[in-house]
C-alpha cells in the first residue's frame, strides 16, 4: 500500500510555533497549484506500481483551497486509481469550516478532517497566533459531523508556555466531550527558525517546566486509555480501526508520493525533498529542470529509518523483521541492546518484538537516537 501527500504552501498567518514550509502571499497559488498537477503526473511512477490506499492534503492550510481546486488533484488521481475505498484527508483550521465548506468538502470527496484545534483556551491561541477562539474550534467540530464526517481526527498541543496541568485536563475533557475518534497530541517545540524559536534565544519566552511538560503527557496517557483509544503511537491515539491510515503508512514503511513545495516522498530504496521555495519550485517544473534531491539509502539507512519509525508505534520493533532484512549480526546486537533497555525499564518485550514502555515514551528520541548505526 502507498500514500500521496499534497502539501499545500499558503497560510493566511504564520503560527508562532509552526517550522513548515508556507507563504502568507497566495498571488501566485493557482500557478503553483498547476505546477503541482504537473509534477503529480511526472512523478506518479516512483510508487513503482504499488496501490495507493491513501491521499493526504497538508500545509500549509489546504482548507484555504477551494473544493474546485481540490477535485482537480482527485480527478487526475481517478485516472490511475479507485478512490472508492480510499481514506482522503484534509488538515483544517476551524475558522476555515462552515456548513457550506464542509458540504462541498463531502462532495469533492474529502472524507476524513484533521482539525488543527491545538487548545480551546483563548490565551493559548493567541499566544501561538492562532487566527480562531476555542468556540470556533467546539463549532467547527460540531458543524463537521452534522455534515456527515464521521472520521474526525483533532490536533491538540501540550507544554505550552504559560500553561497548566488544569487547563490542559480541560483541554483533553473537552476532546472526550466532543467524541472523536482520533487524537494527535504533540508536545511543543521550540523550533530556531520560528517565532518561539527566536523568542526563546532571546530570553523573551519561557518554557513549560519539563517536570510539568512529563506531568501533562502522563495525564494524556492516563486519560485516553480510561476512555478507550488505544495509544499506536507516540503522538497519535484512537478508537479501534479509527487510526490514521495514511501516517501509519510512514510508520510501517510503506512507499509515499509527496507534491509540492518542501514535500518529501520515499519509496523503499530512496528518498527526495523537493525544493522549499515556491518561485523555485514554480520555475523548476514549469522549465522541467530539477525541483528535487535524491538520497540512495543504504542497508544501513533503510535500518536506522526502520528503527526510527518502528519504535513510535505500539507495534514495536521486530527483531525477526530487522534479521530478515538487515542480516543476523544486526538482529543479535540489536536483541542485546533492546534486553539492557527492558532492564532499565525503558522497553518491554512482546513475543520477538519490543515496545517502548510508558518511561521509555518520555525519553524515545534518545532511544533511538542512541540504537542507530552510524
Amino acid at each position: 500500500m502507498a500514500g500521496i501527500y499534497f502539501h499545500i504552501p499558503f497560510c493566511r498567518k504564520a503560527c508562532h510555533y509552526c517550522d513548515f514550509h508556507f507563504s502568507v502571499s497566495v498571488k501566485n497559488k493557482e500557478a503553483v497549484l498547476n505546477a503541482m498537477r504537473a509534477e503529480l503526473e511526472q512523478s506518479y511512477a516512483y510508487l513503482e506500481g504499488d496501490r495507493v490506499d491513501s491521499i493526504y492534503f497538508g500545509g500549509g492550510t489546504p482548507s484555504l483551497l477551494n473544493c474546485e481546486d481540490i477535485g482537480h488533484f482527485l480527478d487526475l488521481l481517478r485516472r490511475r486509481v479507485d478512490l472508492k475505498d480510499l481514506e482522503i484527508t484534509l488538515e483544517a483550521n476551524p475558522d476555515d469550516l462552515n456548513e457550506k465548506k464542509l458540504d462541498e468538502l463531502l462532495l469533492a470527496g474529502i472524507n476524513r478532517l484533521s482539525i488543527g484545534v491545538q487548545s480551546f483556551h483563548d490565551k493559548d491561541l493567541r499566544t501561538l497566533n492562532r487566527m480562531h477562539t476555542g468556540e470556533d474550534a467546539k463549532r467547527s467540530i460540531q458543524l463537521a459531523k452534522q455534515a456527515g464526517f464521521e472520521n474526525i481526527n483533532m490536533d491538540l498541543i501540550y507544554g505550552l508556555p504559560d500553561s497548566s496541568l488544569s487547563e490542559w485536563q480541560e483541554n483533553l475533557d473537552l476532546f472526550l466531550e466532543l467524541e472523536l475518534p482520533h487524537l494527535s497530541a504533540y508536545s511543543l517545540t521550540y523550533e530556531d527558525k520560528t517565532t518561539f524559536g527566536k523568542k526563546l534565544k532571546n530570553g523573551e519566552i519561557v518554557p513549560l517546566p519539563e517536570d510539568t511538560v512529563i506531568g501533562e503527557f502522563h495525564l494524556l496517557m492516563s486519560k485516553l486509555d480510561a476512555a478507550g483509544y488505544g495509544h499506536y503511537e507516540i503522538s497519535n491515539f484512537c478508537l479501534p480501526e479509527k487510526h490514521s491510515r495514511h501516517n501509519s503508512s510512514y510508520w510501517s514503511g510503506e512507499k509515499y508520493l509527496g507534491i509540492g513545495p518542501s514535500a518529501h516522498s520515499f519509496n523503499g530504496k530512496s528518498r527526495r525533498w523537493n525544493v522549499s521555495n515556491n518561485a523555485r519550485y514554480l520555475k523548476a517544473v514549469e522549465q522541467d529542470l530539477p525541483f528535487f534531491e535524491e538520497e540512495v539509502l543504504s542497508e544501513r539507512d533503510r535500518f536506522n529509518e526502520y528503527l526510527l519509525t518502528s519504535l513510535r508505534t505500539s507495534a514495536g520493533c521486530s527483531i525477526l523483521k530487522v534479521s530478515r532484512d538487515y542480516g543476523d549480526l544486526r538482529g543479535k546486537h540489536l536483541l542485546g541492546e533492546l534486553q539492557k533497555l527492558v532492564k532499565r525499564g525503558l522497553m518491554a518485550q512482546s513475543n520477538e518484538s519490543f515496545i517502548l514502555s510508558e518511561k521509555g515514551k518520555l525519553v524515545a528520541d534518545k532511544i533511538t537516537s542512541d540504537l542507530f548505526e552510524l
